[in-house]
């Protein structure tokens, strides 16, 4: 079993093991399921695009433009 301590404004560190096992990282949510006393920690599914993802940059298709050599041919217009 797998424990781990809270503090005194109720927050706690999801240990490594299990945030390996969810596949979590810094910034995904967490979901928790309570049913008959216990409670389940999953990983939420994404809400739709989020800050970073080519859909929140109109111009992230446009990466291939973007070399020295277009700048220079470029910097005029």
């Amino acid at each position: 079993m797998i424990t781990s301590k809270l503090t005194t404004k109720a927050q706690t560190t999801i240990p490594q093991s299990v945030r390996a096992a969810l596949d979590v990282t810094a910034g995904d949510e967490i979901a928790y399921v309570i049913e008959a006393g216990r409670v389940m920690l999953l990983k939420a599914a994404p809400k739709g695009p989020r800050k970073g993802d080519p859909f929140d940059d109109p111009f992230a298709a446009f990466w291939e433009w973007d070399t020295p050599e277009d700048e220079e041919d470029f910097a005029d217009l």
